[in-house]
């Protein structure tokens, strides 16, 4: 999700591969590896802060924490702020039982995250 959520921001933003790489500090081969999800997305605050701010994204932002969130869960962590919410983490076992066995699409999770947001 994280590979797909950036390329297509860098894509409509009409950014190339090499050069956002070089303006995101980042090197041009990983790089296109973890936008094909091949690589896990960084998990460092910096280097997603560049990411973020070479693609015009905002701390704060709605879209930076999508960002993170992908991020996070791009490397099989389950987000800061899930785990610092004790309803959260409640529901979490009712999350997992309801999407194992089966690949949810996007919209599927959307939903679902609104769900556990307004608990």
């Amino acid at each position: 999700m994280f590979g797909e959520y950036v390329k297509s921001i860098r894509s409509e933003r009409r950014f190339g591969l090499r050069e956002f790489c070089i303006n995101a500090q980042c090197d041009a081969s990983n790089w296109s590896k973890v936008e094909r999800e091949v690589l896990a997305p960084p998990q460092d605050v910096e280097t997603l802060r560049r990411v973020a701010g070479e693609l015009g994204v905002e701390q704060g932002s709605e879209e930076w924490e999508r960002l993170v969130d992908y991020a996070a869960i791009g490397a099989g962590k389950i987000p800061e702020y899930v785990l610092e919410d004790a309803a959260l983490v409640r529901k979490l076992p009712l999350f997992f039982r309801t999407v194992s066995g089966k690949k949810p699409s996007r919209e599927e999770l959307e939903k679902l995250a609104q769900i556990l947001r307004d608990p």
